[in-house]
């Protein structure tokens, strides 16, 4: 992509009423822009990053077994009231339409997955059964802040799994829990997300959160150091030695969720008649486990971790794209032929073809925070100069090496 067409521009200063370093960044490097209050509009750039996480989350999805489906965002009323959650459910943006007829917009899908599963699952020949959507979600958040971290719109990957028992809730449960760190750590938080053992609220007496530590975290979770398994603050204060391992040296940190999983057993399936005919004849209400993960929170918690004082760290899997390429002085032509180069090889690229400053080229970069920055000058002769975003050292290559690193 050339940059001179791109849609936004960078700004030199931070707005005034971002105090998150994930909102500055976001918004200086031209990947979101700030509409209200926990409101954002993803430009180019950030959603080239939401959509590589939201493809990683699909893949992995797919591969455990789920069946992606698109569930409506305008809910009616009365689908709530079979839970009761329409009064009790404080974030749901409520309205009325024609008639007065009363609606909501979706804050979890609970309500609509349930009755839609009941139309197709009769016997346990239909069991077990995993449906997912990555949808954006509407809560009136109260405490909008943090950038995109806690918004009243953003991104979120839904899975529900259907069970015969509650056997195999729990097995599945686990191979979930192994295929989201497996998401995380494609979406470069290796080493930094922790399985955190929270209160279930009032679906389960325990659900299981991912928490990514971070400086600036808003939650504090307590890390066994034997195990690694971690506990939020409610559990700690109920449990003083691990629930895993029983140990009882804890590591206070301040973390970030960025995903977790419940059992719901038959909250939602009972008031929905969600039933179907064991190999009896015997009729019985289906299992629930519900798994989530917001994309653009991922998103927002690797800025949040991934930056210096010149900005933005993208690991390579959900950067926008793998090279910025600069060209300084009167080596345009030069630049262009290896910017068709780079093409041939699908080797995704942002060509800075403006014609400013050096200084002004090498500052976008370090903003925009792209891995792998390649610069044509005069001064390399017939080599380009090579740096990668997370490291401070510079290489002269010929292009035969340059094409071996960025093939890697």
């Amino acid at each position: 992509m050339l940059q001179s067409y791109l849609f936004t521009k960078t700004k030199r200063e931070a707005p005034k009423d971002e105090e998150a370093i994930n909102a500055q960044l976001l918004i200086r490097g031209g990947f979101v822009d700030k509409l209200a209050a926990g409101i954002y509009n993803f430009l180019p750039l950030g959603l080239r990053v939401l959509r590589k996480i939201e493809n990683i989350i699909r893949e992995e999805m797919m591969a455990i077994g789920g069946q992606e489906i698109l569930m409506a965002a305008l809910h009616p009323k009365e689908i709530w009231e079979i839970t009761g959650r329409w009064k009790n459910f404080d974030a749901l943006f409520k309205f009325k339409g024609i008639g007065d007829k009363e609606y909501a917009l979706g804050a979890t899908h609970e309500e609509i997955v349930s009755p839609l599963t009941e139309k197709f699952v009769f016997s346990y020949k239909d069991l077990p059964l995993y449906l997912f959507q990555i949808q954006t979600k509407f809560r009136n958040e109260t405490r909008a802040k943090s950038g995109i971290l806690r918004t009243k719109e953003f991104s979120m990957k839904d899975f529900y799994s259907f069970h015969a028992d509650l056997e195999d809730l729990d097995e599945y449960h686990s191979k979930m829990i192994k295929v989201y760190f497996k998401i995380f750590e494609r979406c470069g938080l290796r080493d930094v997300t922790y399985l955190t053992v929270a209160s279930g609220g009032a679906f389960s007496e325990y659900s299981h959160e991912f928490q990514v530590v971070a400086p600036q975290g808003e939650d504090t979770i307590y890390v066994c150091q034997k195990c690694k398994l971690a506990i939020n603050e409610e559990i700690k204060k109920e449990n003083s030695t691990c629930s895993d391992c029983g140990f009882s040296e804890f590591k206070k940190m301040n973390a970030i969720e960025i995903g977790n999983i419940f059992k719901l057993g038959t909250r939602f399936s009972e008031p929905f008649k969600l039933k179907f005919k064991d190999q009896n004849g015997k009729e019985k209400l289906v299992v629930m486990g519900c798994y989530g993960i917001g994309p653009s929170r991922v998103m927002g918690t690797v800025v949040e971790i991934f930056n210096d004082e010149k900005g933005i760290i993208w690991p390579e899997e959900i950067a926008p794209f793998k090279v910025h390429l600069l060209y300084l002085g009167e080596t345009k032509d030069k630049a262009d032929k290896l910017y068709e180069n780079l093409q041939k090889l699908k080797i995704e690229v942002l060509y800075d073809d403006r014609e400013n400053s050096a200084g002004e080229k090498f500052a976008d970069a370090d903003l925009i925070g792209i891995p792998w920055r390649v610069v044509v000058s005069e001064k390399t002769g017939k080599k380009f100069e090579i740096k990668n975003r997370k490291e401070k050292e510079v290489k002269l290559v010929d292009e035969k090496e340059l094409m071996k690193i960025l093939s890697e």
